[in-house]
């Protein structure tokens, strides 16, 4: 599992890279991520209306 751990700290260094870099561009991708997601919680409970 050593491994798993570094990819991870190694996934949120370049994270925090980007944000520190490009605030902007980073937060605009936050802000499509949680978007996506919003529609995404939106259609599943649209479905689940339809069932029942």
């Amino acid at each position: 599992m050593p491994a798993m751990k570094y990819l991870t700290w190694a996934a949120a260094a370049l994270v925090a890279i980007a944000v520190l870099r490009r605030p902007d561009q980073a937060a605009q991708a936050l802000n499509d991520a949680a978007s996506g997601l919003s529609r995404a919680a939106g259609s599943v409970a649209a479905f689940v209306e339809e069932l029942g």
